[in-house]
């Protein structure tokens, strides 16, 4: 399992819901102010997460999101999977969007790793809370570091070498690197969020 820069929006989001009495609705702008995330993105996240009725809207004055039960009654489990889609590795061993394979029975890869890790990852995730996203939030910590160590797939597939005989270029070719990161948009390039996405 590998998180995405909407999965911590998602977390951020809830957290700081989980923050408020549950008859307070909280307007999408002071949710962008508290987060940080850019409203337009934050829409579409909050769009999935009310589509999967983590999180509850009302239209006109007063209006807002807050959340449908306490915080302790949402997990992240569920959050994943309506922002992110399928939590399993492989739909082979997917609960919710399960596809049949012919080789299953005997697939020694299935039976002794993918099912053990679909169930760790499902079991950790289950054992978390909005509650204890807020508690996070409430002293300062609302995962916005967590961006700084999302890995994504062109670094995972990625070798990065340097030589050793000249320590002094592999630095500058750190710095070049780290340079051009935090040139490159933050937002823009990330995928939208469909509420109707496969879990």
């Amino acid at each position: 399992m590998r998180l995405s820069k909407t999965d911590i929006y998602a977390l951020k989001t809830l957290g700081y819901l989980g923050t408020q009495p549950r008859e307070r609705y909280v307007g999408s702008e002071e949710l962008s102010r508290a987060t940080g995330v850019r409203h337009t993105y934050l829409v579409r996240i909050l769009a999935a997460l009310v589509s999967h009725q983590l999180v509850v809207s009302k239209k006109g004055q007063g209006g807002g999101y807050a959340l449908p039960r306490p915080a302790e009654e949402i997990n992240l489990r569920d959050v994943i999977r309506a922002v992110d889609g399928p939590i399993a590795p492989l739909s082979c061993v997917s609960l919710n969007w399960p596809k049949a394979c012919p080789e299953e029975k005997r697939c020694l890869a299935r039976s002794t790793v993918w099912l053990k890790v679909r169930d760790a990852v499902l079991q950790s995730l289950g054992q978390v809370s909005v509650a204890d996203l807020a508690a996070d939030f409430q002293q300062g910590i609302d995962y916005s570091e967590c961006l700084e160590h999302l890995l994504p797939a062109s670094e995972l597939l990625t070798r990065r070498t340097v030589k050793s005989s000249s320590p002094s270029q592999g630095h500058k070719k750190d710095q070049r690197q780290r340079s051009k990161s935090k040139a490159q948009p933050s937002i823009s390039a990330l995928p939208k969020v469909s509420s109707t996405r496969q879990k």
